[in-house]
């Protein structure tokens, strides 16, 4: 099985391919990027991880995208279209107008996807002329968004995933005391807009019990950020991401992008396996570290590579699983657009994913991702047609600015900013 990785300079590739090491179903491993630089500094953490294992694949690197995904069977797409310098100006710029800047909500999420979304169509076209049966898993961010653009040229064959979902139900279970293998976890919204709101185990729905319980509620990351009495009032557990929703003046001004930039070149300059790691684990250590005293399972790898290779087996053998993805809701998802990419649970096998029937939204959470898929739509609008209003459009009605005169300051910063802005100039 040959498997593409487009941003295979990316600081996340080794635990990719360090899940593949104990698979041995990848026997070609093509990494492409435009940063030769960074492709060789991954290809060095890879030779060593490899070292002594016996099911290692064989590891290409290429600058060149149409041999990268040429008659490949799988591409997993994670690019990251201005890199981290971009990412820094997307939070610098939100917050000299005192707005959240996080790359994918609000105005630093609508800021990456203007710049992220043509990249994504233009490799979805690609994708479909060298390897049009290749099963495509996009992890670019914002995830939602960008499944969503590229599924309008891919259909089906594209499937965005995201550690956050996988990560609550882990966290969940664990401080229910309960195995989460056997449970069926009732998540449902957009990527980084969505909730859990059952867990049932025989088919008695458990969540209620956990909700009731503070101490317990209270020892997992999204108790810690939401508080008890909060998840109460909800009757649902949020991710993690609705806590800038929820508490936007917690939110902060900090530059994550600015950390990243920063701790990262010494890995690039110096590469091997052994600093790779070391940055690996102060990278995730320092990502909302005030709650994650207690937690060093979640920082030890299991998140988004392993939903990834699951989908992988499942897609390439027919391995029936359901697992949270993001893919076109059809009417799994009432009040959703049937075209509208979602986030919910799928049945998965060696035809696809099909997203799993749920439950209506709540009414707050329905206008909460209504509001948001506008958004996304007009960011879709923006950068297919090149209008402006559309891009204008998306900043202002985004719950998060809420304000038109910033929207436009905002705007115009932005594409004054981003050269791979300059079509809505």
């Amino acid at each position: 099985m040959r498997l593409a990785i487009l941003g295979g300079g990316g600081f996340r590739v080794p635990l990719v391919h360090g899940a593949l090491l104990a698979g041995g179903e990848v026997t070609e491993l093509v990494l492409h990027d435009v940063d030769a630089g960074r492709l060789a500094a991954v290809e060095r953490v890879l030779a060593e991880q490899a070292a002594g294992a016996s099911a290692a694949p064989r590891v290409r690197t290429t600058t060149d995208l149409a041999t990268a995904v040429s008659d490949v069977d799988f591409v997993f797409s994670a690019v990251r279209v201005g890199g981290l310098r971009g990412r820094r100006l997307d939070e610098t710029i939100a917050h000299a107008e005192g707005v959240l800047g996080q790359e994918t909500a609000g105005a630093g999420g609508i800021a990456y996807g203007l710049r992220t979304v043509p990249v994504a169509i233009a490799l979805a076209r690609l994708i479909g002329e060298r390897a049009p049966r290749a099963w495509v898993i996009n992890f670019t961010n914002p995830a939602g968004l960008v499944t969503e653009a590229m599924a309008a040229h891919l259909g089906g064959r594209v499937i965005g995933i995201c550690d956050s979902p996988v990560g609550l139900c882990r966290r969940v279970a664990r401080a229910l005391g309960i195995d989460p293998a056997t449970a069926k976890f009732g998540y449902a919204g957009l990527n980084h807009l969505g909730w859990l709101r059952s867990v049932r185990v025989g088919g008695e729905d458990v969540l209620p019990r956990l909700l009731a319980d503070t101490a317990a509620c209270e020892s997992f990351e999204e108790g810690k950020l939401f508080g008890a009495d909060w998840l109460r009032t909800l009757g649902a557990i949020p991710n993690e991401y609705l806590h800038y929703y929820y508490f936007p003046e917690a939110a902060g001004s900090a530059s994550r992008g600015e950390f990243l930039l920063e701790q990262q070149r010494g890995f690039y300059a110096e590469p091997s396996l052994a600093s790779w790691e070391r940055t690996r684990l102060e990278r995730e250590a320092t990502y909302m570290a005030e709650t994650r005293e207690g937690e060093r399972d979640d920082l030890e790898g299991g998140g988004y590579e392993k939903v990834a290779l699951a989908l992988v087996r499942a897609l390439a053998h027919g391995e029936r699983t359901t697992l949270i993805l993001n893919v076109r809701n059809g009417s799994a998802l009432p009040g959703v657009p049937g075209d509208a990419v979602v986030e919910v649970p799928c049945t998965v096998d060696a035809e696809g994913a099909r997203p799993l029937a749920t439950g209506p939204l709540a009414d707050h959470a329905l206008g909460l991702v209504t509001t948001v898929k506008a958004v996304e739509r007009a960011v879709l609008e923006a950068a297919v047609t090149g209008s402006r209003a559309a891009a204008l459009r998306a900043f202002a009605l985004h719950p998060l600015v809420g304000s038109v005169p910033v929207a436009r300051r905002l705007l115009d910063a932005y594409v004054a900013a981003h050269p791979e802005l300059a079509y809505l100039a």
